[in-house]
């Protein structure tokens, strides 16, 4: 497997600059580094992103996560093994990566879930990395960027 071209991020060099400020932003604003795993890998499944499947599963175990979580992750409403909040930020995970799927992209019942687990700072930082890692998925999916090369 070959990628299609040298990623975006390494032919412009401030776009990655970008790219790790927009993650830099969110730290220390009150989102937990497990939860901002959880919604990367749940969007990554989601967009079919291969490289940052593995990079964010390996990440979660690297931290600690059980098999159980790893491998539960795109069944979470069936499975017992996230909190509350978990389960809000997975649902507004899936909720912002798939904006074209409804009419109401982001209904209110997911917003007020995500709201109710998370004050506004957090909340925020679950926003920006959402989009975030939307933003990875795309641009590896476009270039074919291959798994396990971790942008190389």
């Amino acid at each position: 497997m070959h990628a299609r071209m040298k990623h975006p991020v390494f032919v412009i060099p401030d776009a990655m600059k970008a790219m790790h400020a927009l993650h830099k932003s969110t730290d220390d604003a009150g989102l937990s580094d497990v939860t901002r795993e959880l919604v990367h890998l749940r969007a990554s499944q989601i967009n079919g992103c291969s490289v940052c499947v593995g990079m964010h599963a390996a990440a979660l175990k690297k931290a600690g996560q059980t098999d159980d979580r790893l491998f539960s992750v795109a069944a979470w409403r069936d499975t017992p093994y996230f909190t509350d909040a978990e389960r809000a930020a997975l649902a507004l995970t899936e909720a912002m990566t798939r904006l074209a799927d409804k009419g109401d992209p982001v209904p209110d019942d997911i917003w007020n879930e995500a709201a109710k687990h998370h004050d506004e700072r957090a909340l925020a930082a679950l926003l920006v990395s959402i989009a975030g890692i939307n933003v990875w998925n795309r641009l590896n999916a476009a270039v074919r960027a291959v798994a396990g090369s971790h942008l190389s």
